[in-house]
């Protein structure tokens, strides 16, 4: 059976400082195309920090790099990504009303291995990047 871990998406400082540059800066994306984990999490499913992973949702799946969160501040089983396009794909789109879509506590698989066919994480603006 595969594990599932529950998401946290929220905002970090180094988000916030990279958007001086752009949201399309290599700064930015990496931070919103990086899933932290815990470091037993990390070792469980048999991922190295830096490996390109895929994570699915009931809304969504994004591909993703997998890195220890190396402040210990994850409890096992749950996992966090910086807001952003990759985030958004794993969210529903209720708001309730409060026009932010929930973001805590999804549920989501980690796929480890080779990914799904598909753009790598480094291309998923370049078509967005001209429109």
């Amino acid at each position: 059976m595969t594990p599932t871990f529950l998401l946290i998406a929220g905002r970090t400082s180094r988000q916030g400082t990279s958007l001086n540059d752009s949201k399309f800066g290599a700064e930015y994306l990496e931070e919103t195309r990086t899933l932290l984990l815990h470091a037993e999490d990390l070792k469980q499913l048999g991922l190295q920090s830096g490996q390109r992973i895929r994570v699915r949702s009931a809304w969504g799946d994004a591909e993703v790099i997998a890195q220890v969160d190396k402040r210990g501040e994850l409890p096992r089983g749950v996992v966090f990504i910086a807001y952003g396009e990759v985030s958004s794909r794993l969210m529903g789109g209720d708001t309730h009303g409060t026009g932010m879509p929930d973001s805590k506590g999804i549920e989501v698989v980690i796929e480890p291995g080779p990914v799904a066919p598909g753009p790598p994480a480094d291309d998923l603006n370049s078509s967005e990047q001209g429109s």
